[in-house]
């Protein structure tokens, strides 16, 4: 038994020593692995992938059947092929980077990026407005898209658009989506308590996860949301659903309350819940009143 001791020990002694560093490097890794596979599953690198996969299958039945021609050849076209891979995933790595620099871990350390958070945030009756007028324009099946700016900046998208620089009225989103005006097509911008800016263009996702019955306005609507923090109503003209964008994923709005809860998330951090309970007693003591 001690001989067997002292042969375990020794064994023992030949593995390398495990360190908090090295369980913190693990970690992170394996981190990293996981957000670079959620990534490739969103994008169309997952197909491209199972190509690679191919190819590889492909490059070890050579080296096993020993056709070095073959080999040889594909060794040379390597590099070529690299540099092919990151001109085609040009657009995903793009918006990764996006993706990263909109993280919330910049923005808590960079004070320039902090800078406008408070004018981001709007009031209740802000939120009303867009209640109101997501629910008149569901119901008239008139198609919209509003894009609620959050701690990422949308100043680019506005770019693209008409600077309008008016307050939030159910009254002015209805206009500007009615069918036949100038200012109907595309996105608008709101920012706080105002609508910065209308006929905005949005990046259109390219998650192949999307439902094929979803049209255009959905895809940008998705798009925006995951390049940016934004927050988007979307109204499907066809249908007069409402769907919220965040984060990459769609939602479906089932009704106004739903709707108001999500937009409530954008108030002070200390007064959502404390304004939300207040407006769900007053509808409470009006259905009472009614009864």
């Amino acid at each position: 038994m001690p001989e067997f001791m002292e042969t375990l020990y020794e064994w023992l002694s030949f593995l390398p020593q495990i360190t908090r560093t090295n369980i913190l490097e693990i970690i992170i890794i394996a981190f990293l692995i996981y957000e670079i596979m959620v990534w490739i599953k969103n994008t169309r690198a997952w197909t491209l992938l199972k190509g690679l996969l191919v190819i590889l299958v492909f490059a070890l039945a050579a080296w096993a059947l020993r056709l070095y021609t073959i080999l040889w050849i594909m060794q040379n076209v390597a590099f070529v092929a690299t540099t092919a891979l990151i001109i085609i995933f040009q657009p995903e790595l793009r918006r990764a980077l996006e993706q990263l620099g909109s993280r919330n871990i910049l923005t808590d350390f960079l004070p320039f990026e902090n800078s406008g958070r408070t004018e981001s945030l709007f009031t209740e009756r802000t939120i009303e407005e867009l209640v109101r007028a997501s629910t008149e324009l569901a119901k008239a099946r008139t198609g919209a898209l509003m894009v609620i700016e959050r701690e990422t900046s949308l100043q680019d998208i506005e770019r693209t658009g008409i600077d309008i620089d008016g307050v939030v009225t159910s009254q002015l989103l209805i206009n500007i989506f009615e069918h036949n005006t100038p200012l109907h097509d595309g996105a608008v911008v709101i920012r706080g308590n105002r609508v910065a800016a209308a006929t905005c263009y949005l990046p259109l996702s390219e998650n192949t996860s999307i439902s094929k019955e979803l049209g255009t306005r959905h895809r940008a609507a998705a798009g925006i949301s995951e390049v940016t923090d934004s927050l988007t109503i979307v109204v499907s003209e066809e249908t007069g659903r409402i769907s919220l964008a965040e984060g990459g994923l769609l939602t479906r709005v089932s009704d106004p309350d739903t709707l108001r809860k999500a937009l409530a998330v954008n108030l002070p951090a200390d007064e959502p819940a404390r304004r939300f309970r207040i407006w769900k007693g007053r509808q409470k003591d009006e259905g009472k009143a009614d009864a």
